[in-house]
C-alpha cells in the first residue's frame, strides 16, 4: 500500500472515530455514536501500520503532520469553521516537518 494513501485513510479514519467520541460526549449523541467509533479507531491503526518505514516512531512523527493537515480539512468540510491564516500556516509548517522526517537522506 502506498505510504500517502495508508496515512490519508488513517488520518480520516482516525479523526471520525475521534469525532464519534466528541459528538457523544459533548454534542449529546446516542452512545450507539462510540461503535462506528471504536471501528474506525481500529481501522486507524492497521492503516498506519502498513505505513512503509523502517521504524515506528519515524512513521507516527510523520503522521502527525498529515494529521494536523487533515484535522483542519476537517474542521472545514465537517465541522463548517473556515481555517484562517494561522491554520493554514501551522498545518504547513507540520506537512513541511513531516515531509524532512520521512524523505530526508539516511
Amino acid at each position: 500500500m502506498p505510504t500517502l494513501l495508508a496515512f490519508a485513510g488513517a488520518a480520516v479514519f482516525e479523526i471520525a472515530g475521534y469525532f464519534a467520541f466528541w459528538a457523544w460526549l459533548r454534542l449529546g449523541k446516542s452512545a450507539w455514536w462510540l461503535a462506528p467509533g471504536v471501528v474506525s479507531l481500529l481501522l486507524f491503526a492497521y492503516l498506519l501500520t502498513r505505513v512503509e518505514s523502517e521504524a515506528a516512531g519515524r512513521a507516527y512523527a510523520t503522521y502527525g503532520g498529515i494529521y494536523i493537515v487533515a484535522s483542519v480539512l476537517w474542521l472545514w468540510l465537517a465541522e463548517g469553521v473556515r481555517p484562517d491564516r494561522w491554520d493554514i500556516a501551522g498545518a504547513s509548517i507540520c506537512l513541511i516537518g513531516a515531509a524532512v522526517i520521512i524523505a530526508g537522506p539516511r
